[in-house]
């Protein structure tokens, strides 16, 4: 097992570069939520910079890998590409559109009963009985470098900020994040707030039925969870990842958890501003706007891979009419991202 060091987040951002998009990050008007529109990557989510790192290291000739649907989809994006063929593992529980997003790109979806914990032995069974390379959606040294590059950009893309909240499913993304806080001990100098802290906090959210992360470093030792049944299905993980856990541990400031009901206004709040947010990526949001901050805080707003019919379902609000869920782009964009 390969705990990942900042070194790694480092070659990762140069390795995944002519791939992923650099994504913007915007201000909620009227608060101090700065968003890393991960929602904007070319996947639709964050998590195609953990795949495409992983990628790059492994060059498989056939992939396997377990997934909720944002991985499942970079996954299959990347396979494509390759020419590989691609095994995508997912609870029946599955958010249909993801299934069949995950299908239209070329890979083969098989569903397993139970949770998480189940879904990750068959896919693990999966690739040694096919002989192929196995990609985690989270605990996996590639995997969390890639993601990490999330905070170098936002080291480059912002200036004084406060704290840094990312959601927990696996915790790739909030290790990668813990790795990439020697980030800003590199930041340009024009960026530089000499009067406050040059490293933020970094915050991980948990839903209220699965918080895995904050009980294990609270015991001190790796705690699992009964599978939850949270609004966020890309935060349901029950136990904290090998690889990850350590990382964490080490760099994360504080965790935090919301309800599902917080997640849902919250979903219902951007979208009043333009953005349409599953609720992963609005959980992390919704704990950063319940929070006192006296300076700016960025939240990294994961993903936005939710059919309409679902969000309707869960907010009350249709955004069929909504013809440019991306219009706060153009509008709000973070002063600092003007040069970038």
């Amino acid at each position: 097992m390969r705990i990942p060091t900042f070194q790694d987040v480092r070659a990762a951002g140069r390795r995944i570069a002519p791939v992923v998009r650099r994504t913007p990050v915007q201000r909620i008007p009227g608060t101090r939520v700065l968003l890393k529109r991960e929602d904007l990557q070319k996947s639709g989510s964050f998590k195609l910079r953990g795949v495409t790192n992983a990628f790059a290291v492994a060059a498989p000739v056939r992939v396997v890998t377990a997934s909720s649907g944002n991985h499942g989809k970079a996954v299959a994006m990347l396979a494509r590409a390759a020419k590989v063929p691609a095994t995508v593992v997912m609870t029946a529980r599955s958010a249909p559109e993801k299934v069949e997003t995950i299908r239209g790109l070329g890979a083969r979806v098989v569903f397993v009963e139970g949770g998480v914990a189940e879904r990750n032995r068959l896919a693990e069974a999966l690739a040694a009985e096919q002989g192929a390379t196995l990609i985690p959606s989270s605990d996996h040294a590639d995997v969390i470098a890639g993601q990490g590059t999330t905070g170098l950009e936002i080291a480059t893309q912002t200036a004084g900020i406060e704290a840094v909240y990312v959601p927990v499913g696996g915790g790739g993304l909030l290790a990668g994040m813990c790795l990439a806080k020697a980030a800003w001990h590199e930041a340009p100098t024009g960026l530089s707030v000499p009067s406050v802290p040059s490293v933020p906090a970094v915050i991980g959210v948990e839903p209220v039925s699965a918080p895995r992360y904050a009980l294990s470093l609270a015991t001190g030792k790796p705690v699992a969870v009964p599978p939850s049944a949270s609004v966020a299905d890309g935060l349901r993980g029950q136990a904290p990842g090998r690889v990850a856990l350590p990382v964490i541990t080490a760099g994360v400031d504080h965790l935090t958890v919301v309800e599902d009901d917080e997640i849902v206004r919250t979903m219902s709040l951007l979208r009043t501003h333009g953005i349409v947010a599953e609720p992963s990526s609005a959980a992390a949001v919704a704990a950063a706007l319940k929070a006192d901050h006296v300076r700016d805080v960025v939240v990294v707003l994961t993903g936005g891979n939710i059919a309409r019919s679902r969000f309707d379902e869960l907010t009350g609000h249709g955004i069929h009419e909504l013809q440019n869920t991306h219009e706060l782009q153009q509008t709000h964009t973070y002063a600092a991202l003007a040069a970038a």
